[in-house]
């Protein structure tokens, strides 16, 4: 793990978040994982790559982009955490009743896969939103993707109980959570 630079992105980096973001949608499992699909994503024009990478860079202030950059400086692996304040709601509609992340757009290239780097991601993403006073941490998995399912019981998430429909009674998603422990 010594050889990969953990850190968050920065704006004028939007060619390769934009770059990262169709890998991310040409995975077998995408449909499961993401929200949009590689044609979607593909459509969309520069602007909208700068200021979706720009929102989530370095400073940037309730969400941000963290990246795993190789020793070669390929991005291999990325995930984004969101601040939800309490007293809103959530992108499902849910209140949102605490201080908490929302882990969003997780994806490590499959040929880093089970070398631990998604662990040091998510130690990344944790820390950020815990350092921004987050009560607790979720994220929103969909019922058929085991893998990541495995993955972040793992890290210490288990299922919250609550259950979010994509439009049809078959097609669920569950949420997942991490309390912060404070020392």
């Amino acid at each position: 793990m010594s050889s990969y630079v953990i850190r968050s992105v920065r704006a004028e980096e939007w060619p390769e978040a934009k770059e990262l973001r169709l890998a991310a949608l040409r995975d077998p499992v995408a449909h499961l994982a993401f929200l949009e699909t590689y044609e979607e994503a593909l459509a969309k024009p520069d602007s909208f790559w700068r200021e979706r990478t720009a929102g989530g860079a370095e400073g940037a202030e309730g969400r941000q982009q963290i990246i795993a950059e190789g020793p070669d400086g390929q991005w291999v692996g990325t995930l984004t955490v969101l601040i939800e304040e309490p007293g809103t709601t959530d992108w499902a509609g849910f209140p949102v009743e605490r201080k908490q992340g929302h882990v969003v757009g997780v994806f490590v290239r499959p040929e880093e896969r089970g070398s631990g780097l998604t662990e040091v991601l998510f130690d990344a993403g944790l820390e950020w939103a815990w350092g921004r006073g987050a009560e607790r941490v979720r994220l929103i998995v969909h019922e058929d993707n085991g893998r990541a399912q495995r993955f972040y019981r793992k890290v210490g998430f288990v299922p919250s109980g609550v259950t979010v429909s994509l439009g049809d009674d078959e097609d669920r998603e569950w949420e997942f959570v991490l309390d912060r422990v404070l020392d």
